[in-house]
């Protein structure tokens, strides 16, 4: 397997990272743009795109923001209503998959910054079939989140007559450098198609199979082309304006609004996906399966590309993280409904062959060593800044404090 010299990505990110002549990620030249571009020049240019999207009459929205209980919500809604002055209406998935953490989270969203909020919760029946069905066919338990928080802001788009969507990182970008900053690559149906939805549609689950119909999946199906154009949908990420670094954008808004963080399972990241019980557990444990790979990775990447950590650092995140067990594997089967044989069944249909094989004792190992080989890596970056901890916050006591996925949660302290 062949890896990035400056960072820790390896050739098969499922993203279509490639490689220079020194061996360097694109993922990496990319991320140097953020230290050469003018971004107060690239903050006015974004001033100037929602000049036109401030509605003056005062009666509607200036703009959509999709947001959940984690991630970069807090900073995104704080920039674009507290920075740059505009209306947002916040909108949110329920991923069904909840922590009490995630859900003080958005309570608190909603408060601080005294925005309007609308949710979409899926009958959780047919949230389980697709599951169950994204699982047979992509080895996913994470599709119907990636469909319905991709999907739902645009549907409001178009139902509201809201034509602007701000998003914050476009993952391309900010991973593997499949754009540049400048190109001010916006939302598209055939990117979410193609990589947040692993080239499957919400259509293609209908059949006898998994018993999934056109009423299961009606949620989860993208408005009409015309529809779009008609209203005129369009969707920004922040990141192409602002220099985007989510551990300091995080730890500002632990200090402005309290924002909550938590230990992670799989991952030295404590401030993002705190929302959910899978995303750095079961979800992150079957990346690792099919790509040899995790969240792990993406974080000491994204810190070494900083220059806060070295990669030795990162490396020895990666030891210590990639190969920990899930721990919220046993909540996840009990909530699906299927046993541990048949899940690992499944699982194994889409595990890497060229990572991984089974030995003498039917037992899955690696084919190569995954903490990757250091000789011959020429083009380390030069720390500029001791890489800090990340901050635990305090742990609060609510009414959805259990240990089990909040379908509906209050939020109270």
């Amino acid at each position: 397997m062949r890896y990035c010299t400056r960072c820790l990505y390896p050739e098969n990110h499922p993203l279509n990272i490639v490689f220079n002549e020194d061996g360097v990620c694109s993922g990496c030249v990319v991320h140097e743009e953020k230290d050469t571009l003018d971004w107060n020049e690239r903050l006015t240019k974004l001033k100037n795109i929602l000049k036109n999207y401030k509605n003056t009459s005062k009666n509607n929205y200036d703009c959509i923001i999709p947001v959940s209980g984690a991630r970069d919500s807090f900073f995104i809604v704080h920039t674009v209503k507290n920075v740059l002055g505009m209306n947002p209406l916040l909108v949110t998935y329920n991923k069904h998959y909840n922590t009490d953490v995630g859900v003080r989270n958005l309570a608190k969203l909603r408060m601080e910054f005294d925005c309007d909020i609308m949710t979409l919760t899926v009958n959780p029946e047919s949230v389980k079939k697709i599951t169950r069905a994204s699982i047979r066919k992509m080895g996913s338990i994470y599709w119907h989140c990636l469909a319905g928080q991709t999907v739902y802001p645009v549907q409001v788009a178009v139902k509201f007559k809201i034509p602007l969507i701000i998003w914050g990182a476009h993952q391309g970008v900010d991973q593997v450098g499949m754009f540049s900053h400048l190109d001010e690559v916006e939302m598209t149906r055939k990117y979410r198609k193609e990589h947040d939805l692993m080239g499957v549609e919400a259509e293609d689950f209908i059949g006898e199979f998994d018993g999934i119909t056109e009423q299961d999946i009606v949620q989860y199906k993208y408005p009409d082309d015309k529809e779009i154009e008609r209203i005129g949908v369009r969707g920004i990420y922040l990141n192409n304006f602002i220099r985007w670094d989510t551990k300091a954008q995080h730890e500002e808004m632990i200090k402005l609004y309290n924002y909550e963080s938590h230990e992670q399972t799989r991952t030295f990241d404590s401030y993002n996906d705190v929302d959910c019980y899978n995303y750095s557990d079961v979800h992150d444990y079957i990346k690792f399966l099919k790509h040899g790979y995790g969240k792990v990775t993406d974080h000491a990447s994204r810190e070494i590309r900083l220059r806060r950590m070295t990669r030795e650092q990162g490396l020895e995140m990666i030891k210590k993280y990639a190969l920990k067990k899930p721990e919220n594997l046993e909540k996840f089967l009990e909530w699906i409904g299927i046993s541990l044989n048949s899940f690992n069944y499944l699982i194994d249909q889409h595990r890497n062959k060229k990572i991984w094989s089974r030995n003498e004792n039917w037992e899955w190992v690696l084919n190569e060593d995954y903490l990757l080989n250091e000789n011959n890596i020429v083009n380390r970056l030069s720390q500029v800044e001791e890489f800090s901890d990340f901050i635990n916050t305090d742990v609060y006591n609510s009414t959805d404090s259990k240990n089990e996925y909040i379908l509906i949660g209050k939020g109270y302290i």
